[in-house]
């Protein structure tokens, strides 16, 4: 079913949907009054720096053969005010700039974060963690300085172009063309490197995505690892993924800075032109050009290439951001297939009746786990599902939330078809607790109140005594406020069993679902466990999945599920007395223990 696992490339899009620019336009609309003034502001800087070099012309042609040393102090005064002008402009625009593009980048991430809430268990079944991960950080972060300085500059230095080329054919129409027959053999240059740069930009991003998740991984079964002596086989899996990674990005950098030595080739190559053809003017007998003329000139050659080496950088920056974008907005364009009918209702006040009504699902297609499912559990009843492995336990119980879309058929809670009513209000009169007992970093405290963020000291420490977690919590050394990691890893796995099981208690729900809720919880524990549970099960419509048979003995209902459907159903005596699937399977156990 897992699809992008970490030596799998990703799809690579073949053209790019010029429609994303548009959606990163919508992000920066509500900054483009800012951005605005910095243009202004940026533009007012560079139009003031265009007088410089006709400053110099005038001094080599006019005040110093006049010997006007006043007009030359005058000129250089207001040239000093200029490059402050300049300086503060540009300190105002980096600290705007960084602002804005940081505002822009946390937006992003906000959205995709967001979205990544509320998709559906199946999405996360089919994909690398580590894979998600890099979209949500080091994707939106590569779109950092493209918002913070690449646009801003893009515009300013677009119009300084403009300005250039007006002061340049001020200056002399025939150098002027001279310098600017260069532009088609750049733009010979970016044709030809366009597409290879973009495709080498999307490989380079699935390298990186397939790096980050064989990380994650690794991380994640670092003790499985070690317990199989595997650190040399990962090692080399790993310097294989990052190796393949190094030459992705080699390639792509390679590319990009194509473009700057090309810039500067044609740059040398048009003012080597222009100092020949200058110099030969200025020695004419009829002398059409000035010494100063020449002077002005080259600087403005120097100003009109460097715009031209930025929008380079930028047309770069734009082709890795692009083969970012289409990642990002690919997850935020993931249809969230469980989600609030556009006519959702919210769910009354859960009595605890369910029912399964010719229930049919799969993960996927063609490959039935439950086939026309029907049962009806009464409030008040505790329910066991037994049964082989991937026989569809878990699943039934994850129907039972909505954490999936059943296939055909209807899963309704007292009478109301869940899929009409809305998740949260479904979600939230329920407590489950999974067969990964998931622990979140913070204090003990806060893991068990995670359901219930309502929940007083007084009822967390209720609610741990209920599942015989209180005693070893207050043997730590800070007791309920005692920091654990993420995941748990300082608690042993019946410690992380208890604490889920105290958190699920605590949302007080109205239906109860426990998936494998002791299997790592000791046999002496489960005992005065279960004397708890039995006081806290009545009143509510729970499900239990166990493994180990003896506890569900006392339940109103067991049922044995395999092959897609429910083979057998009743209470422990009588699926005794049966001598079938759920006899077979209880006397295998008690033969192990005996």
């Amino acid at each position: 079913m897992a699809r992008n696992r970490y030596d799998m490339d990703e799809v690579l899009e073949d053209s790019f949907d010029y429609g994303q620019l548009k959606r990163l336009a919508g992000y920066i609309s509500p900054y483009k009054k800012k951005m605005a003034g910095v243009i202004v502001l940026m533009l007012s800087s560079s139009a003031l720096t265009m007088m410089i070099p006709i400053f110099f012309q005038r001094i080599m042609d006019l005040y110093i053969p006049a010997k006007d040393m006043n007009k030359i102090i005058l000129v250089s005064l207001l040239t000093l005010l200029i490059a402050c002008y300049s300086a503060v402009s540009l300190r105002f625009k980096i600290r705007t700039m960084s602002v804005v593009g940081q505002s822009i980048i946390h937006s992003i991430r906000s959205d995709i974060f967001a979205h990544l809430q509320e998709l559906p268990f199946s999405y996360y079944d089919d994909r690398p963690h580590g894979k998600i991960q890099v979209r949500v950080v080091n994707y939106v972060n590569s779109l950092s300085d493209l918002l913070s300085n690449g646009i801003i500059n893009t515009v300013t230095d677009l119009c300084n172009l403009f300005f250039i080329i007006i002061f340049m054919l001020i200056c002399d129409a025939r150098l002027t063309l001279v310098c600017l027959c260069g532009l088609p053999l750049l733009a010979v240059v970016i044709v030809f490197i366009k597409r290879r740069q973009r495709r080498a930009w999307q490989i380079q991003s699935n390298k990186q995505s397939n790096l980050n998740a064989y990380i994650a991984e690794s991380i994640n079964g670092i003790r499985v690892t070690q317990s199989f002596v595997r650190e040399r086989e990962n090692n080399g899996i790993f310097n294989r993924l990052s190796g393949n990674y190094r030459k992705a990005w080699m390639h792509a950098v390679m590319l990009n800075f194509t473009m700057g030595p090309s810039v500067d080739i044609i740059s040398a190559i048009t003012t080597a032109f222009v100092y020949v053809l200058g110099i030969r003017w200025i020695l004419a007998p009829d002398a059409t050009l000035t010494v100063g003329v020449l002077i002005a000139f080259t600087a403005y050659i120097g100003r009109f290439w460097a715009p031209i080496n930025t929008l380079a950088s930028f047309y770069n920056s734009l082709l890795t951001a692009i083969s970012y974008l289409e990642r990002i907005f690919e997850t935020i364009d993931e249809p969230v297939n469980v989600k609030d009918a556009e006519d959702a209702v919210e769910m009354p006040p859960i009595k605890g009746e369910v029912a399964f009504r010719d229930v049919c699902f799969s993960y996927e297609k063609g490959h039935p786990i439950l086939d026309h499912i029907n049962f009806t559990a009464k409030q008040g009843d505790t329910y066991a599902f037994v049964g082989p492995t991937g026989a569809g336990k878990s699943t039934i119980v994850n129907l039972i939330s909505r954490f999936y879309n059943v296939d055909s058929g209807q899963v309704l809670i007292d009478g109301t078809d869940i899929s009409k009513v809305t998740i949260r209000s479904l979600r939230s009169q329920m407590g489950v607790m999974m067969q990964d007992s998931f622990i979140f970093s913070g204090t003990i405290m806060d893991n068990i109140r995670y359901g219930n963020k309502t929940a007083t000291d007084e009822q967390v420490i209720a609610a741990a005594k209920t599942v015989c977690a209180h005693d070893f919590i207050s043997q730590m050394e800070k007791g309920y406020y005692t920091e654990v990691n993420e995941r748990g890893s300082r608690l042993s796995a019946g410690q992380r069993q208890l604490i889920s099981f105290a958190r699920a208690l605590l949302a007080d729900p109205a239906i109860l679902i426990l998936d494998e809720a002791t299997s790592s919880i000791d046999t002496e524990t489960e005992i005065l466990l279960q004397k708890g549970l039995n006081e806290l099960l009545k009143g509510r419509t729970s499900f239990i999945i166990a493994h180990r048979l003896s506890t569900i003995k006392n339940a109103d209902c067991i049922m044995y599920i395999d092959k897609g459907g429910i083979l057998e159903r009743g209470t422990h005596e009588e699926l005794l007395e049966q001598k079938g699937a759920y006899y077979e399977l209880y006397m295998s156990q008690f033969d192990f223990l005996g």
